[in-house]
């Protein structure tokens, strides 16, 4: 997802999809080490993504009006 996706969700919603991101990473790293993981390059994806939703309500809580906009 881009940050302008993300953006559109409330804040309940983006805390919810980073625990869904967490645990997805949490699968990747072990089928990595297994040697189950086809494209390793999800697990690059999977952590940017993470770090965009942690990023994004982060902001949300620095400037609550920026967000209701």
């Amino acid at each position: 997802m881009k940050a302008g996706d993300i953006r559109q969700l409330t804040v309940e919603e983006m805390q919810r999809k980073v625990g869904d991101l967490t645990q997805e990473l949490f699968n990747l790293r072990f089928q990595h080490g297994v040697g189950q993981l086809e494209n390793p390059s999800r697990i690059r994806k999977t952590k940017k993504e993470l770090a965009r939703c942690l990023t994004l309500i982060r902001e949300a809580a620095v400037n609550p009006q920026k967000t209701e906009a």
